[in-house]
Protein backbone atom coordinates (compact mmCIF):
# COMPACT_ATOMS: atom_id res chain seq x y z
CA UNK A 1 0.00 0.00 0.00
CA UNK A 2 1.18 2.96 -0.88
CA UNK A 3 1.95 5.96 1.42
CA UNK A 4 4.00 9.57 1.21
CA UNK A 5 3.49 10.71 4.86
CA UNK A 6 3.75 9.58 8.56
CA UNK A 7 4.27 11.29 11.67
CA UNK A 8 6.11 8.76 13.72
CA UNK A 9 8.07 9.44 17.41
CA UNK A 10 11.57 8.19 18.08
CA UNK A 11 13.87 8.01 21.16
CA UNK A 12 16.87 7.43 21.74
CA UNK A 13 18.67 4.54 24.02
CA UNK A 14 18.96 5.30 27.59
CA UNK A 15 22.64 5.07 29.13
CA UNK A 16 23.30 2.89 31.51
CA UNK A 17 24.41 3.21 35.15
CA UNK A 18 27.47 3.57 36.71
CA UNK A 19 28.52 1.30 38.79
CA UNK A 20 29.46 1.11 42.96
CA UNK A 21 31.70 -1.52 43.77
CA UNK A 22 35.06 -1.90 45.48
CA UNK A 23 38.28 -4.76 44.42
CA UNK A 24 38.02 -7.79 46.70
CA UNK A 25 41.15 -9.66 46.23
CA UNK A 26 43.63 -11.36 48.76
CA UNK A 27 46.47 -9.60 50.03
CA UNK A 28 44.97 -6.50 48.51
CA UNK A 29 43.83 -5.02 52.21
CA UNK A 30 43.06 -1.61 50.26
CA UNK A 31 42.23 -2.12 46.98
CA UNK A 32 40.28 0.29 46.59
CA UNK A 33 37.01 1.18 44.31
CA UNK A 34 36.94 -0.35 40.77
CA UNK A 35 32.97 -0.03 39.83
CA UNK A 36 32.88 0.55 35.79
CA UNK A 37 30.74 3.17 33.11
CA UNK A 38 27.84 2.31 31.93
CA UNK A 39 27.38 1.77 28.02
CA UNK A 40 26.04 4.89 25.95
CA UNK A 41 22.20 4.03 24.21
CA UNK A 42 21.71 3.39 20.84
CA UNK A 43 20.87 6.32 18.02
CA UNK A 44 17.92 6.11 16.29
CA UNK A 45 18.71 6.49 12.22
CA UNK A 46 16.88 7.05 9.08
CA UNK A 47 18.44 5.93 6.10
CA UNK A 48 17.16 5.84 2.53
CA UNK A 49 16.90 2.56 0.52
CA UNK A 50 16.41 2.12 -2.73
CA UNK A 51 14.33 -1.01 -2.08
CA UNK A 52 12.01 1.11 -0.02
CA UNK A 53 9.07 2.96 -2.15
CA UNK A 54 6.50 4.04 0.31
CA UNK A 55 5.80 5.25 3.98
CA UNK A 56 3.54 2.94 4.79
CA UNK A 57 6.03 0.34 7.05
CA UNK A 58 7.44 3.83 8.91
CA UNK A 59 3.56 4.25 9.96
CA UNK A 60 2.96 1.13 10.86
CA UNK A 61 4.41 2.02 14.46
CA UNK A 62 3.66 5.24 16.31
CA UNK A 63 7.25 5.30 17.93
CA UNK A 64 10.41 3.72 17.73
CA UNK A 65 13.36 3.19 20.69
CA UNK A 66 17.02 2.14 20.32
CA UNK A 67 18.47 -0.56 22.74
CA UNK A 68 19.79 1.17 25.97
CA UNK A 69 22.94 0.83 27.31
CA UNK A 70 24.53 -2.27 29.78
CA UNK A 71 25.50 -1.11 33.33
CA UNK A 72 28.65 -1.18 34.79
CA UNK A 73 30.36 -3.91 36.23
CA UNK A 74 33.13 -4.46 39.08
CA UNK A 75 36.80 -4.54 37.64
CA UNK A 76 36.19 -1.55 35.95
CA UNK A 77 33.88 -2.98 33.56
CA UNK A 78 32.35 -0.20 31.03
CA UNK A 79 29.03 -1.65 30.29
CA UNK A 80 27.91 -2.85 26.44
CA UNK A 81 26.93 0.78 23.96
CA UNK A 82 23.23 -0.01 22.95
CA UNK A 83 22.67 -1.10 19.26
CA UNK A 84 21.68 1.95 16.96
CA UNK A 85 18.09 1.39 15.56
CA UNK A 86 17.90 1.70 11.71
CA UNK A 87 14.73 2.83 9.84
CA UNK A 88 14.75 2.54 6.19
CA UNK A 89 13.12 4.94 4.35
CA UNK A 90 12.67 5.51 0.16
CA UNK A 91 15.13 7.69 -1.56
CA UNK A 92 12.99 10.94 -1.45
CA UNK A 93 11.92 11.40 2.11
CA UNK A 94 12.01 14.78 3.92
CA UNK A 95 12.28 14.33 7.44
CA UNK A 96 11.02 17.04 9.46
CA UNK A 97 10.96 18.06 13.22
CA UNK A 98 7.19 17.92 14.07
CA UNK A 99 6.92 20.36 16.74
CA UNK A 100 9.31 22.79 15.71
CA UNK A 101 8.55 22.82 11.95
CA UNK A 102 12.03 22.57 10.65
CA UNK A 103 13.75 20.46 7.86
CA UNK A 104 16.29 18.35 9.64
CA UNK A 105 17.14 16.40 6.28
CA UNK A 106 16.49 15.41 2.53
CA UNK A 107 17.14 11.89 1.94
CA UNK A 108 17.68 12.23 -1.92
CA UNK A 109 19.36 9.45 -2.51
CA UNK A 110 19.99 5.85 -1.72
CA UNK A 111 21.94 5.44 0.92
CA UNK A 112 21.70 8.88 2.85
CA UNK A 113 20.99 8.78 6.60
CA UNK A 114 20.37 11.16 9.44
CA UNK A 115 20.31 10.53 13.64
CA UNK A 116 17.04 11.86 14.59
CA UNK A 117 17.68 11.08 18.21
CA UNK A 118 20.91 10.35 19.99
CA UNK A 119 21.43 7.84 22.36
CA UNK A 120 21.99 8.89 26.41
CA UNK A 121 25.57 9.15 27.44
CA UNK A 122 26.12 6.03 30.26
CA UNK A 123 26.85 7.34 33.68
CA UNK A 124 29.97 7.06 35.87
CA UNK A 125 31.01 4.50 37.91
CA UNK A 126 32.46 4.89 41.22
CA UNK A 127 36.03 4.35 39.85
CA UNK A 128 35.82 7.92 38.34
CA UNK A 129 35.20 9.86 41.51
CA UNK A 130 38.47 8.25 43.89
CA UNK A 131 40.96 11.13 44.45
CA UNK A 132 44.01 11.44 46.86
CA UNK A 133 41.23 13.32 49.67
CA UNK A 134 38.10 10.91 48.78
CA UNK A 135 39.94 7.33 48.69
CA UNK A 136 35.90 5.54 49.43
CA UNK A 137 33.88 7.19 46.99
CA UNK A 138 30.10 5.89 47.43
CA UNK A 139 28.38 7.34 44.50
CA UNK A 140 27.87 6.68 40.88
CA UNK A 141 25.91 8.47 37.98
CA UNK A 142 23.01 6.98 36.33
CA UNK A 143 22.38 6.82 32.37
CA UNK A 144 20.96 9.50 30.52
CA UNK A 145 17.91 9.45 28.79
CA UNK A 146 17.89 9.49 25.24
CA UNK A 147 16.62 12.17 23.55
CA UNK A 148 13.29 12.29 22.20
CA UNK A 149 11.72 13.66 18.51
CA UNK A 150 8.62 13.80 16.94
CA UNK A 151 9.27 13.68 13.35
CA UNK A 152 6.62 14.53 10.20
CA UNK A 153 7.65 12.08 7.04
CA UNK A 154 7.01 13.35 3.54
CA UNK A 155 8.34 11.23 0.78
CA UNK A 156 8.53 13.42 -2.79
CA UNK A 157 8.68 10.34 -5.86
CA UNK A 158 11.96 10.74 -7.61
CA UNK A 159 12.07 9.94 -11.05
CA UNK A 160 14.04 11.35 -14.51
CA UNK A 161 10.13 12.19 -16.26
CA UNK A 162 6.92 12.79 -14.23
CA UNK A 163 3.49 12.37 -16.46
CA UNK A 164 1.20 15.26 -15.31
CA UNK A 165 -2.36 16.64 -16.95
CA UNK A 166 -5.21 16.70 -16.30
CA UNK A 167 -7.13 13.42 -15.67
CA UNK A 168 -8.01 10.56 -18.35
CA UNK A 169 -5.29 12.39 -20.09
CA UNK A 170 -3.83 8.76 -20.89
CA UNK A 171 -1.33 9.21 -18.23
CA UNK A 172 -1.36 5.84 -16.86
CA UNK A 173 -1.82 3.90 -20.54
CA UNK A 174 1.04 5.58 -21.47
CA UNK A 175 2.94 4.20 -18.73
CA UNK A 176 1.67 0.95 -19.04
CA UNK A 177 2.61 0.68 -22.22
CA UNK A 178 6.34 1.85 -22.35
CA UNK A 179 7.16 -0.35 -18.74
CA UNK A 180 6.09 -2.97 -16.84
CA UNK A 181 3.95 -0.57 -14.47
CA UNK A 182 0.56 -1.66 -14.06
CA UNK A 183 -1.26 1.26 -12.86
CA UNK A 184 -5.12 1.68 -12.69
CA UNK A 185 -6.71 2.17 -15.72
CA UNK A 186 -10.26 3.07 -15.64
CA UNK A 187 -12.84 5.40 -17.95
CA UNK A 188 -13.84 7.71 -15.03
CA UNK A 189 -11.60 10.32 -13.63
CA UNK A 190 -8.84 10.50 -10.76
CA UNK A 191 -8.13 6.38 -11.33
CA UNK A 192 -4.42 6.81 -10.10
CA UNK A 193 -4.70 7.87 -6.55
CA UNK A 194 -0.89 7.38 -5.43
CA UNK A 195 2.48 7.83 -7.71
CA UNK A 196 2.92 4.82 -9.75
CA UNK A 197 6.97 4.44 -10.85
CA UNK A 198 7.68 2.50 -14.06
CA UNK A 199 11.53 2.14 -15.74
CA UNK A 200 12.18 1.74 -19.03
CA UNK A 201 15.70 0.27 -20.71
CA UNK A 202 16.63 2.70 -23.37
CA UNK A 203 19.07 1.53 -25.56
CA UNK A 204 22.13 3.76 -25.40
CA UNK A 205 20.90 5.69 -23.01
CA UNK A 206 20.74 5.32 -18.99
CA UNK A 207 17.31 3.74 -17.61
CA UNK A 208 14.72 6.36 -17.80
CA UNK A 209 12.56 6.37 -14.68
CA UNK A 210 8.98 7.60 -15.40
CA UNK A 211 6.51 8.46 -12.42
CA UNK A 212 2.71 8.47 -12.98
CA UNK A 213 1.33 11.54 -11.05
CA UNK A 214 -2.81 11.58 -10.17
CA UNK A 215 -4.15 14.03 -12.42
CA UNK A 216 -4.92 18.15 -12.04
CA UNK A 217 -7.53 19.80 -11.98
CA UNK A 218 -7.80 24.02 -12.10
CA UNK A 219 -7.66 25.03 -8.54
CA UNK A 220 -4.92 22.35 -7.72
CA UNK A 221 -2.54 24.85 -6.16
CA UNK A 222 -5.18 25.83 -3.42
CA UNK A 223 -5.69 22.02 -2.98
CA UNK A 224 -8.32 21.49 -4.99
CA UNK A 225 -8.68 17.39 -5.97
CA UNK A 226 -5.56 15.86 -5.08
CA UNK A 227 -4.30 19.36 -5.31
CA UNK A 228 -0.86 20.00 -3.40
CA UNK A 229 -0.22 16.14 -3.36
CA UNK A 230 0.63 15.81 -6.92
CA UNK A 231 2.30 18.93 -7.04
CA UNK A 232 4.83 17.57 -4.56
CA UNK A 233 5.86 15.23 -6.05
CA UNK A 234 5.96 16.59 -9.32
CA UNK A 235 8.56 18.98 -7.71
CA UNK A 236 10.90 15.88 -7.60
CA UNK A 237 10.74 15.36 -11.48
CA UNK A 238 13.68 16.52 -14.17
CA UNK A 239 11.54 16.64 -16.92
CA UNK A 240 7.80 17.24 -16.92
CA UNK A 241 6.01 14.96 -19.27
CA UNK A 242 2.52 16.76 -20.23
CA UNK A 243 -0.11 14.57 -21.56
CA UNK A 244 -3.23 16.23 -23.77
CA UNK A 245 -5.64 14.29 -24.88
CA UNK A 246 -6.83 15.02 -28.41
CA UNK A 247 -10.78 14.83 -29.21
CA UNK A 248 -11.69 14.89 -25.69
CA UNK A 249 -15.35 13.87 -25.26
CA UNK A 250 -16.24 16.40 -22.31
CA UNK A 251 -13.83 18.77 -20.76
CA UNK A 252 -11.95 21.56 -22.08
CA UNK A 253 -10.24 21.29 -25.49
CA UNK A 254 -6.17 20.20 -25.89
CA UNK A 255 -5.40 23.71 -25.55
CA UNK A 256 -7.43 25.31 -22.87
CA UNK A 257 -6.81 21.38 -21.33
CA UNK A 258 -2.63 22.55 -21.64
CA UNK A 259 -3.16 25.85 -20.15
CA UNK A 260 -5.01 24.84 -16.82
CA UNK A 261 -2.69 22.37 -15.84
CA UNK A 262 0.34 25.39 -16.54
CA UNK A 263 -0.89 27.92 -14.67
CA UNK A 264 -1.77 25.39 -11.72
CA UNK A 265 2.17 24.57 -11.98
CA UNK A 266 2.87 27.69 -11.79
CA UNK A 267 0.98 29.38 -9.14
CA UNK A 268 2.33 26.58 -7.06
CA UNK A 269 5.96 26.67 -8.07
CA UNK A 270 7.64 29.38 -10.62
CA UNK A 271 10.42 27.34 -10.41
CA UNK A 272 8.82 23.75 -11.04
CA UNK A 273 7.19 25.81 -14.30
CA UNK A 274 10.98 26.67 -15.50
CA UNK A 275 11.54 22.27 -15.61
CA UNK A 276 11.44 20.94 -19.00
CA UNK A 277 8.55 19.80 -21.09
CA UNK A 278 7.69 17.70 -23.26
CA UNK A 279 4.26 18.24 -25.00
CA UNK A 280 2.70 15.24 -25.79
CA UNK A 281 -0.97 14.53 -27.44
CA UNK A 282 -2.43 11.79 -26.68
CA UNK A 283 -5.39 9.37 -28.15
CA UNK A 284 -4.12 9.83 -31.62
CA UNK A 285 -5.73 6.90 -33.04
CA UNK A 286 -9.05 9.13 -32.82
CA UNK A 287 -9.65 10.84 -36.20
CA UNK A 288 -9.52 14.95 -36.68
CA UNK A 289 -6.41 14.77 -34.21
CA UNK A 290 -4.07 16.86 -36.38
CA UNK A 291 -6.48 19.62 -36.28
CA UNK A 292 -5.97 19.50 -32.29
CA UNK A 293 -2.07 19.24 -32.71
CA UNK A 294 -1.99 22.38 -34.42
CA UNK A 295 -3.92 24.05 -32.57
CA UNK A 296 -1.88 23.32 -29.55
CA UNK A 297 1.61 24.20 -30.82
CA UNK A 298 0.34 27.65 -31.42
CA UNK A 299 -1.31 28.12 -28.14
CA UNK A 300 1.89 26.54 -26.28
CA UNK A 301 4.45 27.71 -29.35
CA UNK A 302 6.34 24.33 -28.67
CA UNK A 303 6.86 20.87 -30.54
CA UNK A 304 4.12 18.34 -29.83
CA UNK A 305 4.52 14.77 -30.19
CA UNK A 306 1.85 13.04 -30.87
CA UNK A 307 1.30 9.52 -29.52
CA UNK A 308 -1.25 6.42 -29.34
CA UNK A 309 -0.90 4.16 -26.51
CA UNK A 310 -3.21 1.50 -28.29
CA UNK A 311 -1.58 1.36 -31.71
CA UNK A 312 2.02 1.99 -29.92
CA UNK A 313 3.09 5.22 -32.37
CA UNK A 314 5.25 7.74 -31.54
CA UNK A 315 5.91 6.51 -27.95
CA UNK A 316 9.96 6.15 -28.90
CA UNK A 317 9.99 9.68 -29.91
CA UNK A 318 8.74 10.80 -26.28
CA UNK A 319 11.12 9.31 -24.11
CA UNK A 320 13.93 9.56 -26.27
CA UNK A 321 12.82 13.24 -25.93
CA UNK A 322 12.15 12.99 -22.49
CA UNK A 323 15.85 10.99 -21.80
CA UNK A 324 17.88 13.85 -23.64
CA UNK A 325 15.94 16.55 -21.51
CA UNK A 326 16.64 14.81 -18.25
CA UNK A 327 20.49 14.56 -18.84
CA UNK A 328 20.56 18.44 -19.56
CA UNK A 329 18.45 19.27 -16.20
CA UNK A 330 20.75 18.41 -12.84
CA UNK A 331 19.96 22.02 -11.53
CA UNK A 332 16.77 20.89 -9.58
CA UNK A 333 15.63 19.30 -6.56
CA UNK A 334 14.32 16.04 -8.12
CA UNK A 335 17.80 14.58 -9.20
CA UNK A 336 18.22 11.14 -8.14
CA UNK A 337 21.97 12.29 -7.15
CA UNK A 338 21.27 13.58 -3.67
CA UNK A 339 23.58 15.06 -1.25
CA UNK A 340 26.23 12.88 0.70
CA UNK A 341 25.83 10.67 3.87
CA UNK A 342 25.35 12.48 7.08
CA UNK A 343 28.48 12.33 9.44
CA UNK A 344 28.50 11.37 12.38
CA UNK A 345 30.46 9.11 14.61
CA UNK A 346 31.31 5.23 13.30
CA UNK A 347 28.23 3.21 13.35
CA UNK A 348 28.69 0.53 15.73
CA UNK A 349 26.11 -2.15 16.28
CA UNK A 350 22.76 -2.14 14.29
CA UNK A 351 19.34 -2.85 14.40
CA UNK A 352 18.17 -2.88 10.66
CA UNK A 353 14.50 -2.33 10.58
CA UNK A 354 12.59 -2.43 7.34
CA UNK A 355 9.99 0.04 7.28
CA UNK A 356 8.76 0.27 3.93
CA UNK A 357 7.11 -1.82 0.73
CA UNK A 358 9.42 -3.65 -1.87
CA UNK A 359 10.13 -1.84 -4.88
Amino acid sequence: MFRDEARIAVRGGKGGDGKISFRREKYVPRGGPDGGDGGRGGDVILRASAEVNTLYGAAQRPSYRADPGGDGGPVDRHGADGEDLVITVPPGTLVRDAVRGILLKDLGADGDEVRVAKGGKGGRGNHAFASATRQVPRVREPGRPGEERDLLLELRVVADAGLVGLPNAGKSTFLARVSSARPRIAAYPFTTLDPVLGVVAMPGWRRLVIADLPGLVEGAHEGVGLGHRFLRHAGRTRVLLHLVAARPASGPAPAEAWRIVREEIARYDPELALRPEILVLTKCDLPGWEEDRGELERASGRPVYPVSAVVGRGLKEVLVAAARAGEGSGEGDGGAAGPGRARGRSPGKRTEVDRGGRA
